[in-house]
Formats: C-alpha cells, sequence, structure tokens
C-alpha cells in the first residue's frame, strides 16, 4: 500500500477531531438553554443538510449511512426522553435497545462495504429494500414476540468471554468487531478520507451506546458527529478529485493555480518534463509510462529545500519554492534530477508474473527483468521586479525548461542562462 504517514493522517484527523469534539460536548455539564435546543434539532438538521449533499452528488453509500444512524437515534431517543420525563424507562425500551445494539453495527457495517457497482436507482432500492426488510423483520418480533426476543438477546452464549465491563447485549460485541474488521481490510484495500471516516464513526457509535442513558444528549451529540464524519469525508474527497491527481497522487493543475495565487513577493518556480516521454511510452505501452510517471511522482513529491510538487500535465510536473532564491533551489533542484537519473525500473514480462512473492524477489534480482531508466529536464525561475504575476514565472521556467532539453535534457537549467553557465548536467544524458 504505497501511501505516505501524512496521506492517511489527512483521511482520519478530521473525523478524529469530530469525535474528540462529540467526547468532549457529551461530558459538559449545565449547558444552558441555545446548547440544549441545539442539541435537540441538531441529527435532523444534520440529515436534512448532510443527505441533501450526499443525494443531489449521488453517493447512496454515505445517504443510507446517515439514515441507518438517524434511525438508530430515534428509536432511542424515544426511550431516553421517556426516561428523562418520567424517571423510568418504557415497557418496550430493553427489547428496543437490545434490537438497536445488535442492528446498528451489523447495517452500518452492510452499507458501509456495500459499494455502488450497479445502475444508482436499482442501487438505491436495493439498498432501501435490505433496510426495510430488516426493519420490518425486527418490528414484527418485537410486537408479536417481545419476551421471547428479549431473552434470546439478552441471553450470554458465551460465559468464558463475557466480562463485567460489558454493558451491552453479548451479541452485539462480535457483530460490533466484525464490523470494524470488515472497515479495516476496506481501508487496507483502498485508502480513502470515506473509508477512514466509517472506522471512526463505528467506534462513536460503539461508545455512544452503553452512554446512552447516562450522559444526557450524549445520543444527539454522537449520532450528529457521526453524520458529520461522513458529509466531511464526501466533501473531502470530492475536494481531492477537484485539486488532485489521480495518476500520481500529486496536487493537480488546479491546486496550483490556487498555490500561486498565494506566493507573495520573493518564490522560485519549476517546470520539469520526462525526457522522451512519448517514444518510451510507444516502446514499453501505457502501462510502463504511468509506472515512470508515478516513480518520477514520488521523487519531486520528496524534494527538499520546502518545494511543493504538482502534476501540471501529462508528463510535466511544476516544483514551487515560497520564499526562497534560485540559488538556494537548484541544489535541491539537482539532487531531485540525479535521483531520478540513477534510478533502474525493473520491467518484466506479465504473463510470466510469479506466483508468490519469493519467486519475484528472485526474479527481480536476477537477468529475467529488464532494466531501464528515464532522466527529466529541469527549467526553474525566480520571481523578477518586472515580472508582475506568478504566471509570467512560470512561463519563463517553461522556456528555461525549452532550453534544458535543447542542452541535451537531464539538466537544470534558470531562466536567462546558457548552456555553458547555468546548465546543470551529467555524462550519460539522454539523447
Amino acid at each position: 500500500m504505497p501511501r505516505s504517514t501524512a496521506v492517511h493522517a489527512s483521511h482520519f484527523l478530521p473525523s478524529v477531531m469530530l469525535l474528540l469534539a462529540g467526547l468532549a460536548a457529551a461530558y459538559v455539564k449545565d449547558l444552558n438553554v441555545f446548547f440544549t435546543s441545539l442539541f435537540n434539532v441538531l441529527p435532523t438538521l444534520v440529515l436534512l443538510l448532510g443527505g441533501s449533499y450526499c443525494a443531489v452528488y449521488r453517493r447512496q453509500r454515505e445517504l443510507f449511512l446517515m439514515i441507518t444512524v438517524y434511525i438508530a437515534y430515534f428509536l432511542l431517543s424515544t426511550q431516553a426522553d421517556f426516561y428523562r420525563d418520567h424517571g423510568k424507562v418504557r415497557q418496550d425500551a430493553a427489547v428496543v435497545f437490545h434490537l438497536v445494539c445488535l442492528l446498528l453495527p451489523l447495517l452500518f457495517g452492510v452499507f458501509a462495504a456495500w459499494q455502488e457497482r450497479t445502475h444508482l436507482f436499482q442501487d438505491m432500492v436495493a439498498r432501501f429494500a435490505v433496510l426495510l426488510a430488516v426493519g420490518s423483520v425486527a418490528l414484527g418480533l418485537e410486537q408479536s414476540y417481545p419476551e421471547a426476543l428479549l431473552d434470546w438477546l439478552a441471553e450470554i452464549r458465551w460465559p468464558a468471554l463475557h466480562g463485567a465491563w460489558m454493558s451491552l447485549i453479548q451479541l452485539s460485541y462480535p457483530v460490533f468487531l466484525a464490523a470494524f474488521m470488515l472497515l479495516t481490510v476496506q481501508y487496507w484495500r483502498n485508502p480513502r478520507p470515506l473509508h477512514a471516516a466509517q472506522l471512526i464513526g463505528l467506534l462513536g457509535l460503539f461508545w455512544m451506546l452503553p452512554m446512552t442513558f447516562i450522559l444526557p444528549f450524549t445520543l444527539n451529540i454522537m449520532c450528529s458527529q457521526v453524520m458529520l464524519m461522513i458529509a466531511a469525508a464526501v466533501a473531502h474527497e470530492a475536494y481531492q478529485m477537484a485539486f488532485r491527481d489521480e495518476l500520481t497522487g500529486l496536487p493537480g493543475r488546479r491546486a496550483l493555480n490556487e498555490r500561486m495565487q498565494r506566493l507573495g513577493r520573493n518564490y522560485v518556480l519549476a517546470m520539469t518534463d520526462v525526457d522522451h516521454f512519448k517514444k518510451f511510452n510507444d516502446t514499453h505501452g501505457h502501462d510502463v509510462g504511468d509506472q515512470v510517471l508515478r516513480l518520477v511522482a514520488s521523487k519531486l513529491a520528496k524534494v527538499s529545500g520546502g518545494g511543493r510538487a504538482y502534476r501540471y500535465g501529462g508528463e510535466e510536473f511544476a516544483v514551487v519554492f515560497a520564499g526562497k532564491s534560485l540559488e538556494e533551489c537548484m541544489p535541491h533542484l539537482e539532487v531531485i534530477r540525479e535521483v531520478i537519473a540513477n534510478y533502474n525500473i525493473h520491467l518484466r514480462n506479465p504473463e510470466s508474473r510469479p506466483q508468490d512473492d519469493q519467486q519475484g524477489r528472485q526474479r527481480r534480482s536476477g537477468s529475467a527483468a529488464t532494466s531501464v531508466s528515464v532522466t527529466i529536464s529541469i527549467g526553474v525561475a525566480e520571481r523578477q521586479a518586472d515580472q508582475r504575476t506568478p504566471d509570467e514565472v512560470l512561463k519563463s521556467a517553461d522556456q528555461a525548461l525549452y532550453a534544458a532539453k535543447g542542452a541535451g535534457r537531464n539538466c537544470v537549467m534558470a531562466a536567462g542562462q546558457t548552456a555553458r553557465r547555468g546548465a546543470v548536467r551529467t555524462n550519460e544524458a539522454a539523447g
């Protein structure tokens, strides 16, 4: 899973912050009238706003996650309000609470792992059918056989595994664990802000249920926070789609344009191009070409000196150094150029791909793999007094890039310098 720690942290951070805020708010005592009124309407407000947002952008999975959480909130809120108003629980409180403790993690896990793979309308009907079927069976059993259902739910089936700390029915714990493992595997296979939000949201629900009748407004606050996590994850992914390049993982052209509007007066821009990329692509195929772009992007992402790399388009990348001078940036760009030039890419025949990792390591270390390398050319420009906009500086960097190409490629050239004085080259420059 080639993802950096920073990327994973960015996936989890919004949801963790919402969870911590919910926990802090739940433990606050003596709330004033404003917050009391707010918490009473907050879950419904979040569902209406967040659900509408998901519906407009056709995010069915997220919509049904919110609906599932809200149904649990509605059922338990009715019981909690009765308890606060009368000082005792309703006659059906135990069976309703136990049903929610069992079905909430079950449906949350099912809808969280259920990806949209069919026609949107058919997918919505299928999800609604599952929700309706489970709800109808639970309601029918609760109405027809309340005592028998309560005994079945509350039964301790595995006494050796039951602890005094368990405040929920025993059946709910393996369901929560199974849902958590399922969502963990889902995130591991496909790291996304949504999958991270689902994991943190499930933890929030697990904490919430035992506190429903203990801490005031715990139910309102945590259900709202879980739904907010899901809505925030949708917004986060929408931002990534607009501002981050899917192939390389780098910020894209739109993110570069936005960053260039906030550079200040002193900065350096560099334009980078993969040498002979079209020829390489035609020779080895587009899959290998994509591998090359990802490799170059991964190296550029690690540029030192305070630089930030962006995917400009095609095989071109841009690097931004804010608050830096040309002399400060040139050595860092030269290091990246050299790292990429010295990196060997091993090409293997997909039809003879080894069946296990050991064979793969042996083959990569042997002669079965074809080793190729790529180089990049870099043009650099520093903002001058007569350049009013970053676009003019970027144009100068682009012109320097063309000069680097003309100087033999695999070199770094600054704007206004000649190949003899300004280019930094290797002896084996790509032809």
